[in-house]
This record gives C-alpha cells, sequence and structure tokens, in this order.
C-alpha cells in the first residue's frame, strides 16, 4: 500500500472511535487494522487520537452535547466532532489545523454534507471554550472525566480518596519492567540499562521491577527477546510474590491468559507443575508467546476454570492462582476505553461470575493449600465483597493475606484481602485475597 492510497489518520481515528462509542470491539483488537491503514509516520498520531478521546470521552460528550442542537445521526460524525473537541483542549496542535484536519477526514468518509455541521460545533467550542468550561465545571463527570456511574461508584467506595483515584486514571501509565533474576539481578539490570542510556529506578514493593523515566519500544531494551526482562505493572508482580510456589508442587494458574504471571511464577520456582488455563484460545497463544521468550515449559489448557469437570484430572493442586475476569477498572490508565464500554450492570454479572470461579476453583485445591484471588478492579463489589461472602460460606477457608510483602507494608487492608490504587508513576489498581484451606 503506498501513501496515496493510505487512510487519513483522523477518519482511521474516527472510525475507531465511532466502534467504541457503539460497544464494538475495544482499542486492543480495533487500532492493529486501523494503524495498518495508515502511514507509519501517522500511526503516533493515530494512537494519541485513539487514546486521548477515550481517555476524555465523558468530558468530550458533554461539550458536544452543549453544541449541538441534536444528536448527529451518523455516529462517525459524533465521533469526527469529539476528535476535533480533544484536539482543541489537549493537543498542541494549532486550532486552525485541528479543524481544517477534522473537516478534511468527514470528506475522506463520504460525510461531505456534515462537513458545515462539525466545522460550526468546532469552531464554536473554540469561540466560546472559556464559558463552557465554566457551565460544565460543576459535572462530576466534566471534572473527574468518568462516566457518572464509575464517578459515582469510586466516589461511594473510596470517598475523598476518589480524587487521586481520578487523577491517575487520567494520566499516561509508566513502562515497568520485570527483571528475570535467573539471569542477572534487578541492579545488574539497572546498571544496563544507565549504559545504553535508559533512565530508569527501582519500584518501591516488588524486588523485581524497574520503573523506566519514559516508555520505549521493548524491541530497544537489551534482553528483552532473550526473556531477561518483561513488561509488567508493579502491582501484577505482587502475584507470583504472593503466591510463593514452592520446588515440585503442583501450581494452577487460571485465567492465565496473557501469560505475565505465569512466566513470574516459573521463573521464580523453576521447579514447580504448572497448569496455566484460559478459556480463550487466542489469548492462550499469548501465554505461549511469553513461556518460550523465557525458556519455560507449562501444561496449556483451553477450558472454561469454572467447569471442572470437563479438564480436571482429579490430582488437587498446592497452590491456584486465580485472576478473575473483572472491570479492569484498576488499569483504566492503559485501556481509556473502559470509559466507553462499561455499563454499571456489568459489575453485578462480573461479580456472580467470580464467586462461582472462587468456588469451582477452592474444590480443586488441597488441604493446607493456597489460593490467591486477583482481579485488576477497584471495586468492593468484585474484591473484598465477592471474597468475605466466600469465606463466610466456607468453613475450611480463611484469609491469610500478609500485611508485609517483601518487608514492605503494600495495599490497604480491606474487611477481606487488601487493595492497592493506581498511582502516578506507580503500579496500578490491584486486588488480591490470599486464601489457606484447613
Amino acid at each position: 500500500m503506498n501513501d496515496q492510497s493510505r487512510t487519513d489518520v483522523r477518519a482511521a481515528a474516527a472510525r475507531v472511535l465511532a466502534e467504541l462509542l457503539q460497544s464494538r470491539g475495544s482499542l486492543a483488537r480495533l487500532l492493529p487494522a486501523a494503524e495498518r491503514s495508515v502511514s507509519e509516520r501517522d500511526r503516533p498520531l493515530l494512537r494519541e487520537l485513539c487514546y486521548g478521546s477515550a481517555r476524555t470521552a465523558p468530558r468530550l460528550q458533554l461539550l458536544a452535547d452543549k453544541l449541538l442542537r441534536k444528536p448527529p445521526a451518523d455516529i462517525e460524525v459524533r465521533a469526527l466532532i469529539l476528535l476535533g473537541l480533544y484536539q482543541l483542549e489537549f493537543t498542541r496542535i494549532p486550532d486552525h489545523a485541528s479543524i481544517s484536519a477534522t473537516v478534511n477526514a468527514a470528506r475522506s468518509l463520504g460525510l461531505d454534507r456534515a462537513t458545515g455541521v462539525i466545522n460550526g460545533v468546532l469552531r464554536n467550542a473554540l469561540r466560546n471554550q472559556e464559558t463552557l468550561q465554566r457551565k460544565l465545571s460543576g459535572n462530576p463527570q466534566f471534572s473527574s472525566m468518568h462516566p457518572a456511574w464509575l464517578q459515582q461508584a469510586i466516589k461511594g467506595a473510596w470517598g475523598a480518596g476518589a480524587a487521586g483515584i481520578f487523577r491517575a486514571n487520567n494520566t499516561n501509565p509508566p513502562m515497568t519492567l520485570r527483571v528475570n533474576t535467573r539471569h542477572q539481578s534487578r541492579d545488574d539490570y539497572l546498571a544496563v540499562l544507565q549504559q545504553a542510556g535508559i533512565d530508569a529506578a527501582a519500584c518501591e514493593i516488588s524486588p523485581v521491577g524497574i520503573t523506566l523515566d519514559s516508555p520505549c519500544p521493548v524491541e530497544s531494551l537489551p534482553g528483552f527477546a532473550e526473556g531477561q526482562i518483561s513488561v509488567q505493572d508493579e502491582s501484577a508482580q505482587l502475584a507470583a510474590l504472593l503466591l510463593a510456589p514452592g520446588e515440585g508442587e503442583r501450581v494452577l494458574d487460571a485465567c492465565a491468559a496473557p501469560g505475565g504471571k505465569t512466566a513470574h511464577l516459573l521463573e521464580q520456582a523453576p521447579g514447580i507443575h504448572l497448569s496455566a488455563l484460559d478459556i480463550d484460545e487466542e489469548r492462550l497463544d499469548r501465554v505461549i508467546e511469553n513461556l518460550d521468550r523465557g525458556e519455560f515449559e507449562a501444561e496449556l489448557i483451553c477450558a472454561d476454570a469454572g467447569e471442572t469437570e470437563a479438564w480436571w484430572d482429579g490430582k488437587p493442586f498446592d497452590r491456584i492462582l486465580l485472576d478473575a475476569p473483572c472491570s479492569a477498572t484498576g488499569v483504566i490508565r492503559r485501556n481509556p476505553d473502559i470509559k466507553l464500554l462499561r455499563r454499571a450492570e456489568d459489575i453485578t454479572a462480573l461479580a456472580e461470575l467470580q464467586a462461582r470461579l472462587l468456588r469451582a476453583q477452592w474444590q480443586l485445591l488441597k488441604p493446607g493449600g493456597t489460593l490467591l484471588y486477583a482481579t485488576c478492579s477497584i471495586l468492593p463489589t468484585e474484591n473484598t465483597e465477592v471474597v468475605a461472602r466466600f469465606i463466610a460460606d466456607t468453613p475450611d477457608a480463611r484469609d491469610n493475606t500478609p500485611q508485609l510483602l517483601c518487608g514492605r507494608e503494600w495495599g490497604v487492608a480491606q474487611p477481606a484481602g487488601r487493595q492497592l490504587f493506581p498511582r502516578p508513576e506507580a503500579g496500578d489498581g490491584f486486588y488480591y485475597a490470599l486464601l489457606q484451606k484447613s
């Protein structure tokens, strides 16, 4: 495909955003094809437009509703308006260039009849920027840039702490590495990075974690291809440290994809017998990639973790990691499309699924064994409420979540388990509960 046949970058972004507005697909699934459709030089702008518009969408939608007499019939027209508003408020692109390029994108999408509306709305937004912001500043959705249901849920759960969560969710996430200490120590790898001109610092809690001062392509990281390091958030690194499998133990990594925690378990305890299970065959391929890069071996199972009779061989496990499907509200800064794709009713359905999986996995655990329940959610409905209810209903289960990890206090104690919150320049929002079977 030559440059002349490439798609206009804003038109490509509008198509992605239109799909998100209709809850069809996700950035992870839609962006690769969109990136292939534009020139290589336009790909960073495409990612900025898509991620930025998704991150600020609740605010942009309020602005659009104030500026439009009625919603446009074509969802791509609304997407273009949101993209234009994002450029005017959140990028350094000159205002006139933002407006004219967005109007031109409408033409390339065959939306010539909408160019007048798009041009008028964006010029009106530019002229009345201060007035619009003053009128909307009292709206919590406008200031937090979170949909109303999620803004209320976070504030209801965490009170004064909600403001910090909103701020963290609206920032770009840090890039964090996990050092495979079978190859070298963290200090040694920090020295390697320094020699390569890459600034980085040791993580606060994880003894194998490093946060880069600035994100960079993984291909430029020394030793990445050889499995010496992996990209993994600090909060996610705590899973293997908490589960702490021992030599020769049978370990199940339920809901294993994409495999970062799977590989970390094997780095930490190479002598374990690990089974990695996931319901999605395509996502299980990601687990294989992570295992191959680290030259690890594990039994791979494609099945529903809750339908144990279909795949379990009857031999109990010493330790189980249940990284349960969840709302992912702790990793919004990495997946800002969650603001567009999630609904309030999803949380109740997810909590029911989590409880079902927890009950099923408990039956596979040896007496004296340990199960680590984990989510990347910050909503108690999916976390401490699920675990506390399970403990109340399960006589042989007790909460054994430690207050200290690697000699440091971590997270915030909950009625069951501990909660981590997203922090600028540090880890994502995660929940962990370490359960012991008597």
